[in-house]
């Protein structure tokens, strides 16, 4: 058994406050390359990442989530890093898929020593004008949807310590 991946699931933690120095290319492409691996509907590999760490393009994803989220505040905490997660709905599981990369993206970052947390509001995001022309100037098919926003960077603190685990987490039969 792999402890140490138990170990890493049972630590990692969102983090929502970030140191503003960028992350190493090094360690995006290790969480990316991760995110390559993360299991999809029979092998399909149908979402597609798009690793954003251009301060401009951070900023206004950052303001269309919080527009969508009906806030003023950075709903991305100041991460200098976002990899945006899309899937194809044309594919039966692309929800699970897409959202099988988001969870092997945050495990990954853990264990590369990055900071990470789940934004959500991308489908809605990407749903929009400016979203729209964000896809196409990545090449994204229109057709694609946002599953979610791993954004990255070093944390600028503690972890949070975990919540209880609930009493009735697992029914045995």
């Amino acid at each position: 058994m792999k402890l140490e991946t138990l170990q890493s699931i049972r630590e990692r933690r969102s983090i929502r406050a970030y140191r503003p120095e960028q992350i190493s290319r090094e360690e995006l492409d290790t969480v990316l390359e991760a995110g390559t691996w993360a299991p999809t509907g029979m092998g399909r590999q149908s979402p597609k990442m798009v690793a954003v760490q251009d301060p401009e393009t951070i900023a206004l994803l950052s303001r269309l989530n919080a527009r969508v989220l009906g806030s003023d505040t950075d709903p991305f905490y100041g991460a200098p890093t976002a990899v945006v997660v899309f899937a194809d709905p044309e594919v039966p599981t692309w929800l699970e898929d897409g959202s099988l990369v988001m969870g092997t993206l945050l495990l990954a970052a853990h264990a590369a020593g990055l900071g990470s947390c789940w934004i959500h509001r991308a489908r809605q995001v990407f749903e929009t004008a400016e979203g729209k022309a964000l896809m196409k100037r990545w090449g994204i098919p229109d057709r694609f949807v946002g599953v979610g926003h791993c954004i990255l960077g070093y944390a600028a603190g503690e972890a949070p310590q975990p919540k209880p685990r609930k009493a009735d987490y697992i029914v045995r039969d």
